[in-house]
């Protein structure tokens, strides 16, 4: 084997002499006559490379060996002119990327970045600057912030570095707010104190406040458990029964003092949850967008405040169940808070005393597509007997204990994303599984270095980057200019390993799907694989590594258009357009919802640091009791999973099959003709793509297509 050359961004080539011969040649035609070298020379230079005692050779060390036999030539010039052609050829290499990016956005017409966060209006100016912002943070990240091997494997869809337009700034992904600590030992808010709240209206006005403030200085999503509200909701209780007592107390019976009570607690409790569903909705954070946040609805058996949260549960559902007026004054289901529900022993629709609870939640999610569910029975065999929410983008924190022995999982957060292509490797690897395996364990290496980045970019920030996170309660309580450095380590905070097509890859290389006998034995060695290298790297670094079933839609359809435009069009992988969010099944497979969970629970398992299951059902307001029983059968066989559908709504005629595309790509009710799509909800599909994607997306053949085949 020859001499190896390792290049800039990692790869190793084969010494080739003809690249120092044409590079000195460049610099040899800008210098006088005399000061030019002649062919023996450069012939001498390249031997002398070539011939050097060291075996791995950086391309900066043959530059330097160049400049060198041309100093001991004497050609001073020239060694000059060589080290400024270098120079150039590393400005192009770093060249200013943004300038027509940033334009194109300006003027609309930047598809990618409008497209990439549905939640963002892109033609928004406040929202604007943010993305303006982004580009920029991109444009950094992928010439100066990363190696350039890093940055290579994320334009060739080796891997995506999540989130590259906030790198730049020493902010993370999602969390748990700490809103216990918050609203029970005040914070502070653009230096103004928050006391604790004496009343359930202030707590939830004070949370949405909190949510805000706390989306404003991270990228993710932030998750928020409603149980610590029942307290403020019985203080609101009590200040009403203490009210009544002392005013009517001589006057009237302790049984119509009571209902005063509960009328007046009834009240406050719709005002106060109603007052976080619009907050959240009307309120725009600097990132130009709604909080992406998420409410946990979970029924603790030992909460003494059990009874007041299952009150605020059941105003929660009620209020998402009936929606929120648009513009035109019709209801629709707002976009956030997204709802999680936790089914337990005393709600899982086997005669619980909180099923009424879950049977409105079955109708919320018929109707609303929320709440997604979680099994606490699931959950507490895979977490250590631990109930807790995921972080706003579905990752999932791993166990941690304090210094005294106790979980903690509100407050804690994740650094950051990075996810891996499986179907490129699989079709590089061309069903040679040695080959495959070799090349995954390359890769991995890979993202491994990315996640790294993400980890080394935060240590040494100080908490004053964002008080309301690192002084104020919703991560820490840390002094001004404290490093927030041991938050990062000792798993205290989550890195994620994402992963994307298990269905293709396992096609590429068995020709079947994962859901057969032979497919799922791979499927789940590969799984079992990543999830090893999580472990190994948390046991060679001590930080929180873990296996992310992200579920990225745009990631998808990102990963599969690089490898069509690479690899072409190959059948039932990159000639769908989408590659499968994770472990998913196909959704062209036939197979039911119960075996679906079944079958995927074991892939939720293995990918501990985040997953999640759906399921669809046809025409979902008619098919309550189906619904039921799917809930009843995800309580029993599978931590996390929602509901999907193909049946959309018409709010102007009531029709609840599926909205139609006419020959002009615009939505059509196919019952009373109406395209106003204010007036309609265009819900989730199987892959996971929301109707306002396809809206926002334009009138292209490809979004019909796109609608037609889902």
């Amino acid at each position: 084997m020859g001499k190896q050359v390792y290049k800039r961004n990692g790869d190793k080539v084969e010494f080739n002499g003809d690249k120092i011969r044409v590079a000195v040649s460049k610099a040899n035609e800008e210098v006088e006559k005399g000061d030019k070298v002649t062919p023996e020379q450069i012939e001498e230079i390249v031997k002398y490379v070539e011939n050097s005692k060291k075996k791995r050779l950086l391309v900066e060390d043959i530059q330097d060996m160049v400049e060198k036999k041309l100093v001991e030539f004497n050609k001073y010039e020239l060694s000059k002119a060589y080290m400024l052609y270098r120079y150039e050829r590393s400005l192009i290499r770093k060249a200013n990327t943004t300038d027509e990016s940033i334009l194109s956005l300006i003027k609309n017409s930047n598809k990618d970045v409008a497209e990439e966060n549905s939640n963002k209006n892109a033609t928004i100016a406040s929202t604007q600057r943010d993305l303006i912002a982004g580009e920029v943070s991109k444009d950094l990240t992928k010439r100066i912030l990363l190696p350039e091997k890093i940055s290579k494997a994320h334009e060739e869809g080796i891997l995506h570095f999540h989130d590259a337009d906030y790198f730049l700034q020493p902010i993370f992904n999602c969390c748990l707010i700490n809103i216990k600590d918050m609203l029970d030992n005040g914070t502070v808010m653009n230096g103004k104190l928050i006391e604790s709240p004496k009343s359930f209206q202030v707590a939830c006005t004070v949370t949405t406040q909190i949510i805000a403030a706390v989306a404003s200085s991270q990228y993710g999503g932030q998750s928020v458990d409603l149980k610590h509200l029942g307290k403020y909701l019985r203080k609101s209780h009590d200040k009403y029964m203490n009210k009544y007592t002392e005013k009517y107390g001589d006057k009237l019976s302790k049984k119509v003092i009571k209902e005063l009570v509960d009328d007046r607690l009834r009240s406050e409790l719709s005002s106060g949850v109603q007052t976080i569903q619009y907050q959240i909705n009307t309120l725009m954070t600097t990132n130009g967008q709604s909080p992406f946040v998420t409410i946990f609805l979970n029924l603790d058996k030992d909460d003494e405040y059990i009874e007041e949260n299952a009150m605020i549960i059941e105003e929660v559902l009620k209020q998402r169940l009936e929606g929120i007026k648009n513009k035109q004054g019709v209801y629709i289901t707002p976009a956030f808070p997204k709802l999680i529900y936790v089914l337990d022993e005393h709600n899982n629709l086997t005669g619980g005393k909180y099923d009424y609870l879950t049977k409105l939640a079955v109708k919320c999610s018929a109707k609303r597509m929320y709440p997604d569910y979680i099994s606490a029975k699931k959950m507490r065999e895979n977490y250590e007997g631990n109930v807790f929410s995921p972080m706003g983008c579905r990752s999932f924190l791993s166990p941690w204990k304090d210094e005294f022995g106790n979980y903690k999982f509100e407050g804690r957060f994740n650094q950051g994303v990075v996810s891996i292509n499986l179907p490129q490797i699989a079709i590089i690897a061309n069903k040679d599984e040695k080959k495959f395996f070799e090349l995954l364990d390359e890769r991995l290496e890979l993202c491994k270095e990315a996640l790294m980045c993400r980890h080394h970019a935060l240590l040494g920030t100080l908490s004053n980057v964002s008080p309301v996170h690192w002084q104020y309660g919703a991560i820490a309580r840390l002094e001004p200019n404290e490093k927030i450095d041991k938050y990062l380590k000792d798993g205290y905070s989550t890195i994620s390993l994402g992963y994307i097509g298990v269905y293709e890859m396992t096609k590429l290389m068995k020709g079947v799907s994962h859901t057969t006998k032979e497919g799922k034995e791979f499927a789940l060695k590969v799984m079992n694989t990543l999830r090893n290298a999580c472990e190994k790297w948390k046991k060679e670094t001590g930080l929180g590594f873990g296996l992310y079933g992200t579920p990225a839609e745009s990631l998808c359809y990102r990963f599969a258009r690089i490898d069509k435009e690479k690899f072409g069009s190959i059948k039932d992988v990159t000639d769908k357009g989408y590659y499968t969010n994770s472990y998913h099944v196909d959704v062209r497979e036939k197979i039911d919802a119960f075996e679906k969970l079944r079958f995927e629970s074991e892939f939720q398992t293995i990918s501990s640091g985040g997953a999640i299951s759906y399921v669809e059902i046809p025409n979902m307001l008619h098919n309550i009791e189906a619904i039921e029983e799917v809930v009843k059968f995800i309580y029993d066989n599978i931590q996390y999973a929602e509901f999907n559908t193909k049946s959309d709504y018409c709010h102007v005629c009531g029709f609840d099959g599926e909205i139609e595309i006419d020959d002009n790509y615009e939505w059509v009710c196919p019952n009373c003709g109406n395209k106003d799509k204010s007036k309609m909800n265009v819900t989730r599909r199987t892959c996971g793509y929301l109707g306002e994607n396809f809206w926002n997306a334009g009138k292209t053949k490809e979004i019909k297509a796109r609608v037609t085949h889902l």
